[in-house]
């Protein structure tokens, strides 16, 4: 039980970082997502923050889903981090 609560985190976190790369990229509008390895960053994070952005639509060019999106990961690493104590 505690290898599986300790991958979980651990692939949380990275997934928390790619998400971060992604919205850091987004600031620079040369970028071409079809191309490696822009195209794999965008396939792994867009699905999930296709959730939020039907919730938070873009208001003023603003995506705000992004930030909604880490802060439940961020909550979900905490539960788990809970978990992690009493595993």
């Amino acid at each position: 039980m505690y290898l599986l609560i300790n991958t979980l985190a651990s692939f949380i976190q990275i997934y928390i970082i790619l998400l971060i790369i992604r919205v850091l990229l987004t600031w620079f509008p040369t970028i071409n997502w079809y191309n490696q390895p822009f195209a794999a960053l965008s396939q792994i994070t867009d699905p999930y923050l296709d959730l939020f952005r039907r919730i938070i639509p873009p208001l003023g060019g603003m995506d705000f889903s992004a930030m909604l999106a880490i802060l439940l990961l961020q909550l979900v690493s905490g539960l788990i981090g809970g978990l992690q104590a009493y595993a």
